[in-house]
């Protein structure tokens, strides 16, 4: 049975939900980020990392003034500096909300929701819509080589800095994986995803950090808390010059995430949706 964080103790997530009829920002369910930042040695305020949470929400619709419907795609973006995630459950009946709300434009959508997402995260909250078939959204492929090939045997399925180990060779690569599973923390539900790790500094063996990325295949945390456990296994470990990491998580309820976390000045390669988000 799965344990219930104090952080969740009043969230929807887990629980039976009425369908909402009408847009309510009271819906969204903050999720203070320092609970799970604090076993990591993270600081608040004090942040190892840049980087942000990017979202795809797949059913988003709503009225027009004239009680038409609109539907589109958005893509939101939460910097990792901000104080609270925001649980999925919760974002997905906010979304619902605006199903039978009417808006007097495209624009009057994106400020309720910068401003709703704003207050819930406790940060600035970038917001686009887009129309279901525009080419921005087109099925890419990550860059560098997929280690997902390689003929190892694994035994441990909770992860483990320890297969994480260096040579002497100063390298800069990227390498990718579609193997990467965790589970929701309070459910228990799967969570497929692919990680792609970017990287200069001493040449990390890859059948070690296959292993670790494996690992998490047991491993009960929200998707933004596994990529910064692996960001800050990654620094200590290996100590590269550089680093991202960046998880691009399936498709659940409609909505997907992607966080990456990385040293200052890197950025994730755009644009990245992958076949199975």
């Amino acid at each position: 049975m799965s344990h219930r964080p104090d952080t969740l103790e009043h969230a929807p997530l887990g629980r039976e939900s009425a369908y909402p009829e009408h847009y309510d920002a009271g819906l969204l369910y903050p999720i203070p980020r320092a609970a799970n930042r604090a076993p990591l040695g993270i600081e608040a305020g004090r942040l190892p990392f840049v980087g942000e949470d990017e979202w795809h929400a797949f059913e988003v619709s709503w009225l027009n003034a004239r009680g038409k419907p609109r539907v589109a795609v958005a893509r939101f973006r939460l910097p990792a500096e901000s104080p609270n995630l925001i649980e999925s459950k919760s974002w997905k009946l906010y979304l619902n909300g605006f199903n039978q709300t009417r808006f007097d434009s495209r624009e009057q959508v994106i400020d309720t929701l910068e401003r709703d997402l704003a207050q819930a995260a406790g940060a600035p909250v970038s917001v686009e819509l887009f129309d279901v078939d525009d080419a921005a959204l087109a099925v890419c492929r990550l860059p560098g080589e997929c280690l997902d090939e390689l003929d190892i045997e694994i035994d441990a399925y909770s992860p483990s800095a320890e297969h994480l180990k260096v040579g002497e060779e100063i390298v800069e690569e990227t390498l990718y994986s579609h193997l990467l599973k965790s589970n929701c923390p309070v459910t228990g539900q799967p969570d497929w995803g692919s990680v792609l790790i970017r990287y200069r500094g001493p040449k990390l063996d890859r059948e070690g950090l296959l292993r670790y990325l494996i690992g998490y295949r047991q491993h009960q945390d929200f998707h933004e808390h596994c990529v910064e456990h692996i960001f800050t296994d990654l620094m200590a470990k290996a100590k590269p010059e550089r680093l991202l990491v960046l998880a691009r998580y399936v498709r659940r309820g409609g909505l997907d995430i992607s966080p990456w976390r990385a040293t200052p000045g890197e950025r994730p390669p755009e644009p990245l949706r992958l076949a199975r988000q």
